[in-house]
Parts: C-alpha cells; structure tokens; sequence
C-alpha cells in the first residue's frame, strides 16, 4: 500500500532541466549514501524497485524524476557523502548540484535524508545551506527509525533539528521520524510535503 498515488518514473539527467518535461512543482529528495533514501522513496510510493537500493552506496549519480499522480515531481537528488567516491565524481556532483539548484524549475521543497541515530554530517548541513541559500523550504526525513525505540525517538529528533537549524538561519526545521522497514512516518511526512507545495502555490 502506498502513502503516495499513482507515482511513476519519468526520466533521469545529469544536472540541467530537461526542457520535454512539462513544468510542475518539484519535491526533491537528498541524503547521504546509505541514509535510506531510494528505501524510503520506495516506500512513500508502494512500489519495491521504483528507485535503486543496493548495499552498495552511491549508486544513484544522475537525477531521477517521477511523476506523482500528474501533480508534481518527486526528483531524487543523487546521494552524497560516499567515502570510496573519487575527487572526479565528488567535483560531478557538486557541479551537478549547482546546477540543479540556479537553473532549477519550478522547485517547491526538499526532503533531506538522516539517519535518526546520527549527527547531520558536513554534507547533510552544506546540502541544507543550499536550500537555505536558494530560499527553497526543507524537512529532515529522520529515516531507520525503527533503528531506535519508540521512547527516544523524540528526543533523536529533537537532536537533529537543534544541530541543523543553524544551517538554516536559526529557522526550526521540521523533523519527521520515518521508516521504510516497518512503514512508519510517511503520513507525516506526505503532510509535510503537501504543506511545502501549497505554501509554494501561494507565493
């Protein structure tokens, strides 16, 4: 059962816009490698292999986007942060991201990625000056949730918002509890979601 309808895969590029597809809002996904990105876009969207997962990190390099139900786009950004990436492909990426990002279309939010039992990292919180930078609104998927008992995950939230915020200009960022393992969070975070894209309609 999925949280999201009729999500489907649309086309994959290296960094500008293609100009075939027809404008709508964009959600964009980021994360580090391994942060349970293309699990939880998998799970958001009710089907298995809608986006790649692996054991093997980093293997989403180009921009993927998927159509949601006509709507708008859901864009998984290609994760960051994958220690065996050489210097060529860390300098791809961030040209791609600065790409992305100046030439962007019509970009209504980004959910961006954590594990729920680790500090944001150095590229977690460059990926959210990003944001802050482009005036583009943002919520912290805190994903494996199921990691961490039930009692702590309020406070593994409130962690990871204080260590965020100055990032984005003291402003209190959202942060979602989610997990694709045992199918929690996503609701919320839909909601979330749903809020950044009727925020963005309004300007």
């Amino acid at each position: 059962m999925s949280v999201l309808e009729a999500v489907s895969f649309r086309k994959s590029i290296g960094g500008r816009r293609s100009q075939d597809l027809p404008l709508l809002p964009e959600i964009a996904f980021a994360g580090r490698s391994n942060a349970g990105k293309s699990s939880l876009i998998n799970y958001l969207s009710g089907k298995k292999k809608l986006a790649y997962t692996g054991k093997q990190p980093g293997k989403t390099r180009l921009i993927n986007y998927f159509d949601v139900d006509g709507m708008f786009y859901l864009v998984d950004l290609p994760g960051y942060g994958y220690a065996k990436a050489s210097h060529a492909e860390m300098e791809k990426w961030g040209h791609m991201m600065d790409t992305f990002f100046s030439e962007r279309g019509p970009l209504a939010g980004m959910v961006i990625c954590m594990d729920i039992r680790r500090d944001p990292s150095p590229e977690d919180v460059q990926m959210a000056e990003w944001a802050s930078y482009y005036g583009v609104p943002f919520v912290i998927a805190a994903t494996k949730a199921d990691k961490v008992a039930k009692s702590k995950r309020a406070n593994e939230t409130a962690r990871i918002k204080r260590l965020i915020a100055p990032a984005a200009g003291g402003e209190k960022v959202p942060v979602v509890p989610v997990s694709s393992a045992d199918r929690t969070g996503g609701e919320q975070l839909v909601a979330e979601v749903s809020r950044m894209l009727r925020e963005a309609a309004e300007t």
